[in-house]
């Protein structure tokens, strides 16, 4: 049996090189043989089932020692018939936005301009723009237009 695991380690960081935790994550999967894909968000490791599940403890370790404050874990079998996409590609992205919700004390769309400026800040320091079509996530969560992430994305760097 095959399986997928999708890991990802916090605190994310937006620009410049990945951190320490996410690299020796990475490093320690491959070095049990699993190949692993790297993201700016997270990394999705394969391989077969002993392998991989052998290799868990390890690589949370790793992230840990790296400076890692949470370690995510997505498990699944390869080729399984439900369908779904192998791995939820933005379950990372659901989880800052779920975050900056809280933090900000309310569902973004729900938030006056000010507050839906102050969110796509934060989302960008915490690096969620690094993954593909995060501006549209973001914009649906917002209740704005993609144009409109896009202005606020701009104004923090005016």
């Amino acid at each position: 049996m095959q399986l997928e695991a999708e890991f990802t380690s916090e605190p994310f960081h937006g620009e410049g090189p990945p951190p320490e935790h996410a690299v020796k994550a990475r490093d320690t999967a491959e070095d049990a043989g699993l190949s692993a894909d790297f993201g700016p968000l997270g990394t999705l490791v394969r391989g077969d089932a002993d392998t991989l599940l052998d290799a868990l403890p390890a690589i949370a370790r790793a992230a840990l020692n790296g400076g890692a404050t949470r370690v995510t874990l997505q498990l699944r079998q390869v080729g399984d018939d439900t369908g779904e996409p192998a791995v939820e590609l933005h379950s990372a992205l659901a989880r800052l936005i779920g975050d900056v919700e809280r933090e900000l004390g309310g569902k973004l769309d729900t938030l006056d301009r000010a507050a839906k400026q102050r969110a796509v800040r934060l989302l960008k320091e915490r690096g969620a723009f690094g993954l593909r079509k995060s501006v549209s996530t973001v914009a649906e969560a917002l209740g704005v237009t993609r144009f409109t992430v896009y202005n606020y994305l701009n104004r923090d760097q005016d």
